[in-house]
Formats: C-alpha cells, sequence, structure tokens
C-alpha cells in the first residue's frame, strides 16, 4: 500500500501505523479510540499491569461484549420471526374465512 493508504493512530500513548483503505479511515480512528478508552480504563482500575496484559484484557471484554450483542441481536430476531409468523397465520385465517362467506 502507498503511503496514503496509511494511517496513524495513537494508542495508550504509542503511535501505529496502520495500512487501510482511505473509505475505513474513519471506522478505524473510532475503532482505535474505542480500544485506548477500554485499555486506558483497564490500566486505571489498577488491577492489570503491563501493556500486553492490558491489551489482552481490553481485546476479552471487547469480545465478551460484541458477543452478547450479537446473542441478543439473534434472539431479537428469533422473535421478530415469530411475531412475523403469528401475523402471517392471522392474516391466512383471516383471507380464507372471508373467502368462506
Amino acid at each position: 500500500m502507498t503511503q496514503s493508504n496509511t494511517l496513524t493512530v495513537q494508542i495508550m500513548d504509542k503511535e501505529y501505523c496502520i495500512a487501510c483503505p482511505s473509505d475505513q479511515r474513519t471506522n478505524l480512528e473510532s475503532a482505535a479510540r474505542y480500544l485506548d478508552g477500554k485499555m486506558r480504563e483497564i490500566r486505571s482500575s489498577g488491577k492489570v499491569i503491563g501493556a500486553d496484559r492490558v491489551a489482552v484484557m481490553a481485546a476479552l471484554n471487547i469480545a465478551h461484549d460484541l458477543l452478547h450483542k450479537q446473542q441478543h441481536a439473534e434472539q431479537q430476531a428469533g422473535a421478530t420471526q415469530d411475531q412475523v409468523r403469528s401475523l402471517l397465520n392471522r392474516v391466512d385465517n383471516a383471507l380464507s374465512n372471508d373467502s368462506d362467506d
């Protein structure tokens, strides 16, 4: 990639130069800010020492949040599908009752 396709982000006071398509720059900047915030939050708790451990804990927390949100979204989608099925059945019943009259 060319120099124009790289982005420099700062995470925990360190700079990282990352290859990135120009249309993804905003997303990558947001992700870097989010990660930086999570890592600083973990570091400030005082329970985890060392940048590597802080990074792993942040990654685990982010992965846990992502999986939890995906599971919630799947449950919501299932509930929505059930509601749609129920409504379709009611419509089918109403239409079949009308055709009987």
